[in-house]
């Protein structure tokens, strides 16, 4: 796929990475994407999404071009692009980029979809994969994310759930809220998409992110440590009979997900959207 010829402001550098000609800034911390990098492969959180995300990607959208938005190092990216979609990866932090370019990401722009000139109605898919809670005005982000989206265009969303959760790692980590399903499918709705899924994942995760993460910020009990080992400790997979456990408990998920079920409760909603065709009035915000 050749990114100049739909995309008017990038260029291409000598190691086929494309580059805006602009720069806007993100609400992310620079050392974000490379942390990530070193975790993300062993992690039973990436892995899960993953799963839940490929899946849908590959019962929704198929054989339409994937646009990762803000897609990090590119491990989404990677597993539809491995599952057989053609997929391009959008990050606007350089580390990402160059992340993802390592990983072997065959089609990665360091830009937003905006500094990058994409034309109205180009693009069939997006995955916004906990990225929309780093913006501080979701509304006109979404808003914007509809305009570039063909009429039945599918948007992918993952993102944080319930406020009560929230922890000085959401304020590290640059996040402006977390959001419940009822919130985000109300969004998604003003912003001109219908709701063709919508659910909480991680089901298990909630009382241990509370009780660990949430509570103890409230107390200020938290301790200065190394964010990195904090993060591999937390997300490496467990073994044993704990991780018989855990591994029941995603294979459920997955399932519940493939036959759009309802999860009840979960630390992350999942929410698929289309753009409703001709759609010219959207709710006032």
């Amino acid at each position: 796929m050749e990114i100049e010829k739909i995309a008017q402001n990038v260029k291409k550098d000598e190691n086929g990475i494309y580059y805006s000609k602009s720069d806007s800034s993100i609400s992310y911390p620079e050392e974000g994407n490379e942390n990530c990098f070193q975790i993300e492969q062993d992690s039973f959180w990436f892995n899960h999404r993953n799963n839940i995300i490929a899946e849908s990607v590959l019962k929704h959208s198929a054989k339409k071009v994937f646009f990762d938005i803000g897609g990090g190092n590119g491990f989404v990216a990677k597993r539809l692009q491995d599952d057989g979609i053609k997929t391009v990866l959008v990050e606007p932090g350089k580390t990402g980029a160059i992340n993802a370019y390592k990983r072997g990401i065959k089609n990665v722009l360091c830009s937003t979809l905006e500094d990058a000139g994409f034309p109205p109605k180009r693009i069939d898919s997006v995955g916004l994969f906990d990225v929309v809670e780093h913006i501080e005005d979701d509304y006109a982000f979404l808003n914007n994310i509809n305009k570039y989206l063909k009429d039945g265009g599918y948007i992918y969303i993952t993102v944080p759930a319930f406020n009560v959760l929230w922890s000085n790692e959401d304020t590290d980590a640059g996040h402006f809220k977390r959001y419940s399903i009822t919130e985000l499918n109300k969004l998604l709705k003003k912003c001109g998409f219908s709701i063709i899924q919508s659910t909480y994942i991680f089901s298990i995760l909630p009382l241990p992110v509370f009780l660990f993460r949430s509570l103890p910020s409230k107390l200020g009990l938290n301790k200065k440590s190394n964010e990195l080992q904090k993060h591999q400790k937390e997300h490496k997979q467990k073994k044993g009979i704990l991780n018989n456990i855990m591994l029941r408990i995603w294979k459920w998920e997955l399932s519940r997900v493939n036959r759009n079920k309802n999860i009840p409760i979960g630390g992350s909603c999942f929410v698929i959207g289309k753009k409703v065709a001709n759609n010219v009035s959207y709710e006032k915000h």
